[in-house]
């Protein structure tokens, strides 16, 4: 091949030979289909062989074509992996790392933070953890990388990927006449003295949801404006309640999980941006490592609006 073939040609080339076809590779390029057609002649006279083969409608490459690109292939290979390792040399020896997680979240960012932080030691993160008002309000002014939330916004574009399960489990105290019974009904369940976090948590939304999709209303005896306050209530022998499982992380054994029909709840833990922001080497980085550890949901990342 002779050395005035271009960059652009090779890359207009590997478009066609994925896409099969000029007029999707000229929209995905966003150039002309001449402008392709054009550069397409003047790389197969640069090559001196034939290298696509239009029969109709449809492209075929050639053998020449075939093998150029696979080369095509390997040579963006190569690049990609080395503009990876000059934004890892720069990004991830160094670099700032912003989150901001809702109260229940706390059980965990910390211990994953910790794990990146040791692989990563020369980035400055900050963790801020608050309610879910503040942190629907930093995400809507785009102040931090990533967002820790057990229900992504409904009224803000964001991109919103499950990084961990979050399974929702009926708690009571030790002693509670319901903690060695099985498929406890929701019918017996209700008649108990419920606490509950305040209107509007998620966690409550999804615990009258489950029992109003059985036809079961359920009233409060108690609202609480804290998990911690909760888990003392129900020790305390003021009622039982649904709570994250990882909230009780660092209480095991103290309290029953009660084996209720319709529980666990399964739902996740997000880590959310703003749809328009592009993510920085650093946040990139810690995404896929919380992506990598095997704890996350089988869902695929997806846009929520």
């Amino acid at each position: 091949m002779r050395h005035h073939t271009t960059f652009r040609q090779l890359e207009i080339f590997e478009s066609i030979a994925r896409l099969g076809s000029f007029t999707r590779a000229s929209e995905e390029l966003f150039l002309s289909q001449p402008t392709v057609s054009m550069q397409m002649k003047k790389l197969a006279e640069n090559v001196g062989a034939p290298l696509i083969e239009q029969v109709g409608k449809k492209v075929h490459l050639t053998a020449d074509g075939q093998e150029l690109a696979q080369a095509t292939r390997e040579i963006f290979g190569i690049l990609d992996r080395y503009t990876m390792s000059v934004d890892e040399r720069r990004g991830l020896k160094q670099g700032k790392l912003s989150l901001m997680a809702i109260t229940t979240a706390s059980y965990f960012a910390p211990r994953l933070l910790g794990e990146f932080v040791k692989l990563y030691p020369g980035i400055d993160v900050s963790l801020r953890v608050t309610n879910k008002e503040q942190v629907l309000a930093s995400i809507a002014d785009n102040l931090d990388d990533l967002y820790f939330l057990g229900q992504p916004p409904e009224d803000i574009d964001v991109v919103a990927t499950p990084i961990m399960d979050n399974p929702i489990v009926v708690v009571a105290a030790p002693d509670h006449p319901l903690a060695h019974k099985k498929k406890i009904p929701l019918e017996r369940l209700a008649r108990e003295s419920w606490l509950m976090r305040e209107k509007g948590s998620g966690t409550r939304i999804a615990i009258e949801r489950r029992f109003a999709e059985n036809g079961i209303a359920i009233h409060p005896r108690l609202e609480l404006g804290s998990n911690e306050a909760i888990k003392q209530a129900i020790l305390a022998g003021l009622g039982i309640s649904a709570l994250s499982r990882h909230t009780l992380t660092l209480n095991q054994g103290q309290f029953a999980v009660l084996d209720v029909e319709g529980f666990p709840i399964l739902r996740h833990w997000y880590a959310v941006y703003p749809a328009g922001r592009q993510l920085s080497v650093v946040a990139r980085a810690f995404l896929d490592y919380l992506l990598g550890r095997g704890e996350a949901a089988p869902t695929a990342q997806g846009k929520r609006s």
